[in-house]
């Protein structure tokens, strides 16, 4: 039984042994946060068994493993070395299928056998595959195992073993390499132990059938990905395209299966309250769902998608005038402001009428949400709030989370009411109750801006009362207030960088003639270097002071609250270069090179190398190409 590797815990650890089957759990339940080939698994129940009822499940399944040939005494051996155990059914159980992100394998499932055993604190996994016609194969050279011990010293250790390591096949996917085994799981399995935390939400796609959302993930990814080159937001193409991709994915999936257990024919309509970019209402058009997409403000990227994608430039006020009967869907994709009003309006509208909502700023009727406790996380807090608003407006609330490269992952659905038709006059009296409790009508308010989801704060005074029952609620400006700081002054900017670079500079008192790249400082402490009057007109910005140092990407290398000054001759001094894109030759020169011009010593590349300019006669007009917008790149 070759052990390949063997990872000692920290002496002391107290998760030990429970945390070690909160790890394996993960490994089991939730293989592609490690395994990113994998969208995820579906498991059959686990049940106990011991060594004769092992023999038995296998043996309709698994060629050699029947009780004429028998379990081969190897596997049985690598499964029990000890042969004696105190339980009479020393083993749990269980299957997994694993659904690969893009599927190679054809109409062939990869699955694993997987056994528990407690009493030694091991847990192994018999891979097998079967076929279309029910076949199967064992892959007896992958199996393998991941034990807990306790030496004789009183420490544990973590140890992988693998039945057959000559006889290993690996294809990334269902069989990973024995080195990534080593290297990537099996410290991945000794940091969970170790911290042995349970997750504040439910698992990902949990109201789904994984497999296929994952089908279908794939094909609108492909669909779509021709929108990343014509994205004309200022926002990250990669980031907004895909996870509006995802989004629309799980709706259609939901939408299918509402379909098929409620009998339903026709395909839902919706209305995306605050849609953005519009993207989501676009897909979720061209996929055969019926809607539109409503907003404040129209974005550039309208125009692209076409008249079969409507979208409307209004403001919304929860009221009267903005009730939906015909609707089946009310979605709201970080709608902020509005996300309490939605599951209100949905059941105000009719009935019959759901929600799907994913929450990101905190926003309470009329303001911004104030916290009530601290024993949870501000987030979780909120989505309980969201919850609650969403159980009083007489929904059967359900939580998921998606799989979006975003913080603010979790979903609330509700598909169903949790009172009949015919108490609609009650459940109505509740809503406006609970509303009326929550509602502030005067002073000053503070709302969270989002620009394609992208949060920038601002403070607005309270107006007109909206609607009939939305007294208190104002929807956002329509002119989006840019408060990132690209907005100050040249000069107090300008300023603000030579006071700050000088400081970086003068901690360096080196004299040997080496270019000098200067000290670091905390973010606070480069605060300390600004009187009270620029730093108030900092504290109006987004993000303020560190925002500032950032945008100057030319000067300044922030990393961990560190400031420190960019030496352009190390490319890689930091993550965020290493992932950074190469200047596009149209962009180069366009601007004067800082260092050229303040730093003592002059710019560390000559000015050939170097992406600014070097000097009047090296600069040149941005010359930028303007993209446009093909609508043959569109499905």
């Amino acid at each position: 039984m070759p052990k390949l590797v063997d990872v000692k815990f920290p002496s002391g650890c107290e998760t030990l042994p429970e945390g070690f089957w909160s790890a394996v759990d993960v490994w089991i339940k939730k293989p592609h946060v490690v395994n990113k080939r994998l969208c995820g698994v579906k498991e059959t129940q686990s049940q106990d068994v011991d060594r004769d009822t092992l023999v038995l499940l296998l043996d309709p399944d698994l060629p050699g493993s029947g009780s004429g040939s028998g379990l081969s005494e190897d596997v049985l051996a690598f499964l029990s070395p000890e042969q004696t155990h105190g339980q009479d059914k020393p083993w749990s159980y269980s299957i997994r299928t694993f659904i690969p992100k893009v599927n190679s394998y054809g109409s062939n499932l990869h699955k694993e056998v997987v056994l528990k055993d407690f009493e030694s604190q091991q847990v192994t996994f018999l891979p097998f595959e079967e076929d279309a016609e029910g076949r199967v194969s064992l892959k007896k050279g992958n199996i393998y195992q991941i034990k807990l011990l306790l030496q004789d010293c009183g420490t544990w250790t973590l140890e992988l073993h693998i039945l057959d390591p000559e006889s290993w096949f690996s294809d990334g996917v269902a069989y990973p390499k024995p080195t990534w085994l080593c290297s990537d799981l099996v410290p991945r399995l000794q940091r969970w132990a170790t911290e042995s935390r349970s997750s504040e939400f439910r698992n990902t796609l949990s109201l789904l059938p994984v497999e296929k959302y994952s089908r279908i993930y794939q094909e609108l990814k492909g669909k779509y990905k021709a929108l990343v080159q014509v994205w004309p937001e200022v926002t990250d193409p990669e980031k907004f395209v895909y996870e509006d991709v995802a989004i629309a994915t799980y709706l259609l999936v939901l939408w299918a299966e509402e379909r098929a257990e409620k009998d339903l024919d026709a395909p839902q309509t919706f209305v995306d309250l605050g849609c953005g970019n519009g993207l989501l209402v676009h897909i979720l058009t061209n996929e055969g769902h019926s809607g539109r997409g409503i907003d404040v403000r129209r974005r550039k990227i309208w125009d692209m998608y076409g008249p079969q994608t409507l979208l409307e430039e209004k403001a919304i006020t929860p009221g009267e005038c903005f009730l939906f009967p015909g609707t089946d869907w009310l979605i709201g994709n970080h709608s902020d402001e509005l996300t309490p009003w939605i599951p209100v309006i949905a059941s105000r509208s009719s009935y019959f009428c759901r929600f799907f909502v994913l929450p990101c700023c905190f926003f309470d009727f009329c303001g911004k949400y104030q916290r009530r406790q601290c024993q949870k996380s501000q987030y979780k807090e909120y989505i309980d709030f969201i919850t609650e608003v969403s159980k009083v407006s007489g929904f059967n609330t359900e939580e998921d989370c998606l799989r979006i490269p975003s913080t603010k992952r979790v979903c609330l659905v509700g598909k169903s009411r949790n009172y009949s038709q015919s108490e609609e006059t009650e459940a109505e009296q509740r809503r406006a109750h609970y509303i009326h409790s929550r509602q502030n009508t005067t002073g000053q308010r503070s709302t969270i801006r989002n620009d394609d989801n992208c949060c920038h704060e601002t403070t607005e005074a309270d107006g007109t009362p909206g609607g009939d029952w939305g007294a208190g609620f104002q929807p956002r400006d329509r002119v989006e207030t840019v408060r990132n700081c690209a907005a100050l002054p040249r000069d107090f900017v300008d300023g603000v960088v030579l006071l700050v670079a000088n400081a970086l500079l003068g901690m360096n008192v080196d004299d040997s003639g080496t270019w000098n790249q200067g000290g670091s400082l905390s973010v606070g402490e480069v605060a300390g270097l600004l009187d009270k009057e620029t730093l108030q007109v900092l504290k109006n910005e987004c993000g303020g002071l560190q925002t500032l140092l950032k945008n100057n990407h030319q000067v300044f290398r922030v990393e961990g609250g560190q400031v420190h000054i960019r030496d352009w001759r190390d490319r890689k001094s930091s993550r965020s270069d290493a992932r950074r894109k190469p200047v596009a030759p149209g962009a180069l020169k366009t601007r004067a090179c800082w260092f050229h011009i303040h730093h003592p010593q002059g710019c560390p590349l000559q000015a050939e190398h170097c992406a600014f300019a070097h000097g009047h006669n090296d600069l040149r007009p941005s010359t930028r190409p303007l993209k446009k917008l093909k609508n043959s790149l569109l499905p």
